[in-house]
């Protein structure tokens, strides 16, 4: 039984570099940062100084304010960008197809905002004023399920918790569901509103942030000073269709998703395994789900958080796998200008690297001044890099060892 193809026909984002996915990618190939002053808190409550937030967005753009009352931050972000991946598809939602269209939008952490401004509602005044919205604004879930209530997509409803690896384990997921045939048209991705004060003391506590002050320098993936992630927020969501269904429909395609590839390190909570063995078989595992050999792939959209053990067993990871090839290819993390989105970073990734073999050119990775001997390939630093881009491939890796990497590819028929 051969595969169901499977194309991306619509992509939608909200990111500290714009709040839609071309705005967003004209900043990335101009090497703007997203990274600004930590304003959403008191940052002198905190080590970290700053943080890529979104700004000037309007979640009354999409729904009415009384509706978006009864949402968390992080869900407001998956509606705004699924609405702008849905129109950008053309995809039209009937009673009659909605059965066969699904949402697979994953986050990270869900509404902390919520569950910490109500918990300080309930110290102070109990618990009758709580919100009775309190619950299904917090579940990670409820950016899936909201989406699909405002499109009437009635297909499979679901939601990807894998940390930092939540946004491609989505898309991979929802890439599967089609395959197999379980829906024509899959609306997925990530959604993360982690600026809260909890969440910032908590990466704060595990040294996991960058201390450092300057906004321009403070994520600087593969460089030797690194000291850090920068921590972000948004949503990045892409409208996944089994190919005849979008040829049916006259749709756009931006690219052929072809592989996908998720494993556990079975090692440590948050640090990667030595060597980024399990990052290792995520890659492998997305390739040989292509049919593809190493030697095809030319870009890879890098996890890159600016951490000192991701970037280097990253790094170890890709030369393991590609070999010499590992040297020819080119890789940058565009986390250096967006920060890290947690649980929505693999679907803006995903949008980056789809723009890059939509338009032959590769995004760079800034602030990259100072090389670390160790991470030794080619990060495309500074400036974007004109090139001609056939299939790349976008990788995840979370705590609790989640590791997952999809490929994609230029569309021929």
């Amino acid at each position: 039984m051969s595969k169901r193809r499977v194309v991306v026909t619509g992509i939608g984002s909200v990111t500290p570099l714009g709040n839609d996915a071309e705005s967003t990618w004209k900043n990335i190939l101009a090497g703007q940062s997203g990274v600004g002053p930590l304003t959403r808190l008191n940052a002198d409550e905190y080590p970290a100084k700053v943080a890529a937030e979104v700004k000037d967005f309007d979640i009354e753009q999409y729904i009415e304010r009384k509706d978006a009352r009864k949402m968390d931050r992080f869900t407001h972000y998956a509606i705004a960008a699924s609405t702008m991946a849905v129109k950008d598809a053309g995809l039209e939602i009937t009673e009659e197809n909605a059965p066969r269209v699904g949402v697979w939008i994953g986050s990270g952490i869900g509404g902390m905002e919520t569950f910490e401004n109500q918990y300080e509602i309930f110290q102070n005044r109990g618990y009758k004023r709580v919100s009775p919205f309190f619950v299904p604004m917090i579940i990670p879930d409820m950016a899936a399920g909201q989406v699909s209530i405002m499109l009437g997509a009635k297909g499979v409803n679901s939601c990807t918790v894998t940390a930092c690896a939540t946004g491609t384990n989505s898309i991979g997921d929802a890439f599967k569901v089609i395959q197999r045939g379980d829906a024509d048209a899959m609306v997925t991705g990530g959604a993360e509103a982690p600026i809260t004060k909890m969440s910032v003391a908590g990466f704060c506590a595990n040294t996991a942030l960058s201390t450092n002050p300057d906004p321009k320098t403070a994520s600087r993936p593969f460089d030797q000073n690194r000291d850090g992630f920068v921590i972000g927020e948004g949503s990045g969501i892409v409208v996944l269709e089994e190919m005849e269904h979008a040829l049916a429909r006259g749709a756009k395609i931006y690219a052929e998703i072809v592989g996908y590839g998720a494993t556990g390190d079975a090692y440590h909570i948050t640090a990667p395994s030595p060597g980024g063995e399990g990052g290792a078989r995520a890659m492998r595992m997305a390739i040989e789900d292509a049919g593809l050999t190493p030697e095809d792939i030319e870009y890879i959209n890098a996890h890159g958080t600016s951490t000192p053990y991701n970037d280097k067993y990253e790094t170890m990871a890709v030369k393991d796998v590609f070999g010499d090839h590992a040297y020819k290819l080119l890789m940058s993390s565009t986390k250096s200008m967006t920060g890290h989105l947690l649980g929505a970073a693999g679907g803006v990734e995903a949008i980056f690297t789809i723009q890059a073999i939509r338009d032959s050119i590769v995004p760079p990775t800034i602030n990259l001044e100072t090389p670390d001997p160790e991470c030794d390939l080619d990060y495309v630093a500074n400036e974007a890099r004109r090139q001609d881009v056939s299939i790349g491939m976008s990788n995840s890796l979370g705590f609790g060892g989640h590791n997952a990497t999809i490929v994609f590819k230029k569309f021929e028929k």
